[in-house]
This record gives C-alpha cells, sequence and structure tokens, in this order.
C-alpha cells in the first residue's frame, strides 16, 4: 500500500490540530485552477488560489481568491492598507514563500505574511487551496483556514 506524500501544509495542519481532507491530482503545466475544480468534482467557487503581491516599501501581502476570479488590486491595497500592491515576479515567489507558481498556499510560507481571503469564502462549508505542491489540494473549513493561515476576509475580486 503506497503511503499518502504529505505536504508542510498537512503538517502545519496536523500541528495545530485542524481537520482537512487532501485530494490530489495529476498535475499538467497548462491546468487553469477551473480545470482542477472540476478534475477534482468541486464547485468552482469552492477552489481558491493563493496570489502574492507587493506595497510599498517591499512590504508584501497574501490574497485567496476563487480560482475562477481575477484579483481587485485596488480592493487589495484597500484590505491591505496600501495605495497600491502589484503582483510579485513569478522568479520571486519561491526565494520569498518557499512555493512555486502553481503549489503556493496561505499555509506554510516561510514567513508569515498578512493574509486576507475572499469574503466569499465566508459562506461555504468547505474550501480547497493548494496543499503547497502541484498536484496537491486541501479541503478544510473557511474558519479553519482562517486560523491556520492567520488571515482576515475580505473584498477583493
Amino acid at each position: 500500500m503506497k503511503k499518502e506524500e504529505k505536504t508542510n501544509v498537512m503538517r502545519v495542519l496536523e500541528q495545530k490540530k485542524i481537520a482537512y481532507q487532501s485530494h490530489s491530482y495529476e498535475p499538467d503545466a497548462t491546468m487553469t485552477g477551473l480545470q482542477i475544480a472540476v478534475l477534482l468534482g468541486q464547485e468552482p467557487s469552492h477552489v481558491f488560489k493563493t496570489l502574492v503581491t507587493v506595497g510599498k516599501p517591499a512590504r508584501y501581502y497574501v490574497f485567496v481568491i476563487p480560482v475562477e476570479s481575477e484579483l481587485d488590486l485596488k480592493k487589495a491595497a484597500a484590505a491591505a492598507g496600501e495605495k497600491s500592491v502589484s503582483m510579485i515576479p513569478q522568479k520571486e515567489l519561491l526565494p520569498l514563500t518557499g512555493y512555486i507558481h502553481g503549489g503556493c498556499s496561505p499555509i506554510g510560507m516561510k514567513k508569515h505574511f498578512p493574509t486576507f481571503i475572499h469574503q466569499s469564502a465566508g459562506d461555504l462549508p468547505a474550501m480547497c487551496v493548494s496543499a503547497g505542491k502541484v498536484g496537491f489540494q486541501i479541503e478544510l473549513s473557511p474558519s479553519d483556514l482562517l486560523r491556520a493561515a492567520d488571515a482576515k476576509l475580505a473584498d477583493l475580486v
């Protein structure tokens, strides 16, 4: 029997005694978040992506939004209390967070950054986010994700 692969995110959740369900899929570099949601049999509105932005001077922020949505940078900046924020260049993601593009999770980054989750999550019984590795997702309650990521709900899209 093959032992299930554990990601750092799963270990963090277990340390915090937070219940989650893991999902895995065969990754393909061209997959969109919407395709991943369908592959996992999840409602796209319940599957979220993690985006990292930078404000001034070099303050980083994490935003978690539904995969089918676009981050509204003005709303994101307002939530973070910044004049403006911009997406970080993809090459900065791994050194900054410890995660690669497509496998970025709001839980277990190298350093904690202010984190905001789109307010629609507050109405869901469960939601999925990356488990910190391409091909792995975790499903948990929004309140548990807010606690695990030390995040706040905000209007972001």
